[in-house]
């Protein structure tokens, strides 16, 4: 294999290294927004929970519930 070849050879190496890195950085990126999205989907439902309970709570100490 001559110097041009090897170095063809070479760059086709670093593209495909980089493209890869490339990939892998992406996934990341969309596991971490995934769980991003999980966390605040359970931090609201936790929110309608506590809200529903004072919403009972209130009802409760003045009689609305009966």
């Amino acid at each position: 294999m001559d110097n041009s070849q090897n170095a063809s050879y070479q760059a086709g190496q670093a593209k495909g290294q980089a493209q890869e890195k490339g990939n892998q950085m992406m996934d990341r990126a969309a596991n971490a927004a995934q769980s991003a999205k999980e966390s605040l989907q359970e931090t609201g439902q936790q929110m309608q929970a506590k809200a529903q309970g004072a919403a009972d709570a209130v009802k409760n100490a003045t009689g609305m519930n009966k």
